[in-house]
């Protein structure tokens, strides 16, 4: 019988393709076999290949049918499920008891009042004044959870206004990270604390310096309610930020003033801060340049500096003192950095809080400087943790990617993030709608908050300010669990 047409162009082709790949591996196996650089691949051409590539996938598909739900690092299953079910306003009960390791040194075992408190006596978080009688332009808030330094440029414009938007309706702050304010920032309506950095992105000159008419502009909104100083973050303390020239867009080279297309490497430091007196001086200038709030943020790296720190706001009076210090862990952020200095520099959060806080008490200094904190804290027990330890507010970046549907997948640096979070490819923005996302960022918030009510409220107390050192338990490496208030005593 003879064969259609068609099927023989289709059997044509076929063979064409089985050429091809044939072709292809002998292409392959002869470059294999006759380089010198990889010996897998010299050994075993065109199969050595599969190495590589199962390596890439376990990394991704890992999270999905190897891990347990409590493994995983930075984040596990557990966290990550309890956020997303959070932010799409679902209920985050849980059956059949804990899957949490309690004997694991380091966890978390708050202290239940024998009489917790009836719902007539909660109270709702109180207010806390920045900068009151040291500025013109004072900043009230009651907001706990608020949203971390994410730069305009590390992150995409959709993903900025959701974030935006979505403060704005739970009433809490969005930092602008170091590059520059947004128009997308304000868009929502939210509350604004502007950061600069070691590069001063948004306030620079043409050579690098602070520029005061800028500052004074971006000032100028009465979104903007505070001015952060970045001296170091949790993803790279002792290097400045990292922004690969993808990234460098037009508009957000215009927004950063620098150059379109080319990476955008911050110095490790402030050219013009080498000591405490010139930090001092920098922190006031804001200040008065702005009318507003400013304070700075840093990894602590140990407790000496610290100490000199407040010695010497002491010795000059409490006008020098910064109005807040946000504390970033040294453990890793959202940022693109080396491995070395995510797995190996910086205090983590659990040792250099209370150590900033105690050093404050020590020196008579708490009152005057307020104490904010972030570095992986996206759980209410994180977040109820740190308020036992002494932060007056909480903030938190990954948290809050997460709400915008992060899913881990590692690519924040590659400008191919797949949820169209962390890169500037239009095509993958398309999946990050702003209003749905903006929802979700405000479910997340209140959750958050109302989680950590619910363990203020276990413990006695009517609102999560009141939270004490006391409050709260850490397992030790014999199984036992030892008070905050005993392992980091109030000085």
């Amino acid at each position: 019988m003879e064969m259609s047409p068609w099927i023989s162009t289709l059997s044509d082709l076929f063979l064409l393709a089985v050429g091809l790949v044939v072709l292809l591996i002998g292409v392959v196996f002869v470059r294999d076999i006759t380089q010198t650089k990889d010996a897998v691949l010299r050994n075993y051409p065109v199969i050595g290949h599969f190495r590589y590539i199962l390596s890439t996938l376990g990394e991704f598909f890992r999270q999905y049918f190897f891990a347990m739900d409590r493994e995983e690092m930075p984040f596990n299953r557990a966290e990550r499920q309890w956020i997303e079910r959070a932010s799409k306003d679902k209920s985050t009960t849980i059956a059949f008891g804990s899957t949490r390791n309690l004997d694991v040194v380091g966890t978390l075992i708050f202290e239940n009042a024998a009489f917790p408190l009836l719902e007539e006596e909660h109270q709702k978080p109180a207010t806390l004044i920045y900068g009151e009688g040291y500025c013109s332009t004072p900043y009230s808030t009651n907001s706990i959870i608020n949203i971390s330094a994410m730069s305009y440029g590390a992150i995409s414009r959709p993903a900025i206004r959701a974030l935006s938007k979505g403060a704005k309706e739970a009433g809490s702050w969005i930092n602008t990270g170091e590059g520059g304010l947004s128009p997308y920032h304000l868009e929502g309506g939210a509350d604004v604390v502007f950061q600069f950095g070691t590069a001063k992105y948004g306030v620079r000159n043409a050579n690098g310096e602070l520029d005061d008419e800028k500052l004074k502009e971006i000032s100028s909104h009465p979104q903007v309610k505070m001015t952060e100083i970045k001296l170091s973050q949790g993803a790279k303390p002792g290097k400045g930020g990292i922004l690969p020239a993808t990234k460098v867009t037009a508009e957000i080279a215009e927004i950063r003033g620098i150059p379109e297309g080319k990476a955008s490497i911050s110095p490790n430091r402030h050219l013009d801060v080498g000591n405490i007196d010139e930090l001092l001086r920098l922190i006031r200038r804001v200040r008065d340049v702005s009318g507003k709030p400013a304070g700075i943020k840093l990894v602590v790296g140990g407790p000496d500096w610290i100490d000199e720190l407040f010695k010497e706001i002491k010795n000059r009076g409490l006008d020098w003192a910064p109005d807040f210090i946000t504390i970033d862990s040294g453990d890793g952020g959202t940022g693109a950095a080396p491995m070395t200095l995510m797995d190996h520099v910086g205090l983590p959060i659990k040792e250099s809080l209370p150590l900033v806080v105690n050093s404050l008490i020590h020196h008579g200094l708490r009152d005057r400087i307020k104490v904010v904190t972030s570095g992986k804290l996206v759980n209410p027990a994180g977040v109820a943790w740190a308020l036992c330890t002494g932060a007056d507010s909480v903030q938190s970046a990954r948290g809050f990617m997460f709400a915008l549907g992060c899913i881990q997948s590692l690519r924040c640096d590659k400008n191919t993030c797949p949820t169209g979070i962390t890169t500037h490819d239009k095509r993958l923005q398309r999946g990050l709608n702003p209003e749905d996302k903006a929802v979700k960022v405000e479910n997340y918030i209140h959750q958050l908050t109302h989680a950590v009510e619910i363990i203020s409220h276990s413990c006695g107390v009517p609102e999560p300010r009141a939270l004490k050192r006391k409050h709260v338990r850490l397992v030790q490496n014999n199984g036992r669990s030892v008070r905050l208030n005993i392992l980091h005593p109030e000085t």
